[in-house]
């Protein structure tokens, strides 16, 4: 099993959920959070004074599934939620060791 994290732009949200589906992914966890990347924030200007928003918003998913199912995911975010503008975001995978459901107390697969 996987779990894929990734980190995008919240306009993006719906239209990464909706492709998630389409190709099977039955779960998924979003946050909203804040931070910065190589564009290190952005310069806006409120009632005539500039000041620095150094952490933008940015919307953060976790998605656990099978392994043979991974790559197919990071492909299907990767595409839905281009702009080939700066801050798209990242996409990190790591394995997972155990799931559990906690109401079932099925284990890995059965539980996702």
């Amino acid at each position: 099993m996987k779990l894929i994290t990734a980190v995008i732009k919240p306009f993006k949200l719906d239209d990464v959920r909706e492709s998630l589906s389409q190709i099977g992914v039955q779960g998924m966890t979003v946050t909203e959070v804040k931070g910065f990347g190589r564009q290190k924030g952005q310069t806006e200007i409120y009632r005539g004074a500039e000041y620095v928003v150094s952490f933008l918003p940015k919307v953060k998913l976790e998605i656990v599934v099978q392994s043979d199912l991974a790559e197919r995911v990071v492909e299907t975010i990767q595409q839905t939620a281009r702009t080939e503008k700066i801050g798209d975001g990242k996409i990190f995978v790591v394995d997972v060791e155990k799931t559990v459901r906690i109401r079932t107390g099925e284990t890995n697969a059965d539980a996702l």
